[in-house]
């Protein structure tokens, strides 16, 4: 049997979209997909586990670790930096693993910039009406706060064009559905499997 390599998935999308969601119902029904575990600079929490939750640094080592390229992406929030470990994602490809990261544009297009190699799914809403009214039945934004993101997610949309795959979040269960037939599909592309049946050939030929 052929092993291949792990791909990693970057799902991303305005804000209110859904991403969390989509995530999380596809964790459910795909145990083969491995959930990237961030890094971060906040104290670990009760209850909370180094390397399960997250991978918890100083402030300095995480300075560090920026400075010399071992982060796909970081972003700093409420004083703390928060970002995605290279030497993780590589080791955890490596062993064969699909890698799932759930992460705003921005950070998806910072992993693309350190990462090209990944798969990158634009999770969009159905329409901006419709990713209006589900940013206002969340009920903790103030108007202009809706305004804002509603803004954001227009500027976002245009920044479609760098993904490879466009899925429509509608229903929750479609989308899942077309994500998992995007993996399925990254995983029977000729570029990713031609180089392991060649060597089966030499070996057979030999």
């Amino acid at each position: 049997m052929i092993k291949q390599k792990g791909i990693l998935f970057v799902l991303s999308g305005p804000s209110g979209v859904g991403k969390g969601t989509v995530r999380k119902a596809l964790f459910e029904k795909d145990t083969a997909l491995q959930y990237s575990i961030s890094m971060t600079t906040r104290p670990i929490r009760p209850g909370e586990q180094e390397g399960v939750d997250y991978f918890y640094r100083s402030k300095d080592t995480f300075e560090a670790m920026i400075g010399d390229n071992q982060l796909l992406e970081h972003a700093e929030y409420v004083g703390n930096y928060y970002g995605t470990p290279r030497d993780y994602v590589e080791k955890t490809l490596d062993e064969g693993k699909d890698v799932f990261l759930e992460i705003e544009v921005q950070g998806a297009l910072q992993v693309k910039a350190n990462f090209p190699e990944g798969v990158f799914i634009f999770l969009s809403p159905p329409s901006l009406e419709e990713l209006k009214n589900r940013i206002i039945n969340r009920g903790t934004e103030t108007e202009a706060l809706v305004m804002n993101r509603l803004k954001a997610a227009k500027d976002e949309i245009e920044l479609m064009d760098a993904y490879d795959y466009v899925v429509v979040n509608d229903k929750v269960d479609h989308a899942v559905e077309k994500v998992q037939a995007i993996v399925k599909s990254e995983h029977c592309k000729r570029e990713r499997v031609a180089s392991a049946y060649k060597k089966l050939l030499e070996v057979s030929q030999s």
